[in-house]
């Protein structure tokens, strides 16, 4: 993912932590808040509850990969925090949960060939 698609210090964090809208699912917790940019930005929480190093990034490229095949319109700044269940889950379960986030805070299009289709190397 590309720099310009990370929330990467502790204030953009702290900002989509304080502003943002929560919603919840059995794996994941999503924080958005919409921003001025033309882009969205992404950032991931994986606690030492998700397991060792090893589980915590392969959960974090799961949420990547699955992220990157969305449609989704663009200016947001968007946290997706990680649930204990979501070390066992698999990457369609990830993507599933992810996918159905999004479409509640209105992020995901409705129209896979819209002009503001994102998506991530």
């Amino acid at each position: 993912m590309r720099k310009q698609l990370r929330l990467r210090r502790r204030k953009e964090f702290d900002t989509v932590f304080k502003r943002g809208q929560l919603l919840t699912s059995r794996l994941l917790v999503l924080r958005s808040v919409p921003n001025q940019l033309q882009h969205n930005r992404y950032g991931f929480v994986t606690s030492k509850r998700l397991g060792k190093a090893v589980v915590r990034n392969r959960v974090r490229r799961r949420l990547r990969e699955g992220i990157g095949r969305l449609t989704t319109r663009p200016g947001w700044d968007i946290v997706i925090s990680a649930r204990a269940p979501a070390a066992q889950a698999d990457f369609h379960q990830l993507k599933a949960a992810v996918a159905n986030l999004f479409t509640r805070a209105g992020i995901l299009s409705e129209d896979p060939t819209a002009s503001g289709q994102e998506k991530h190397p």
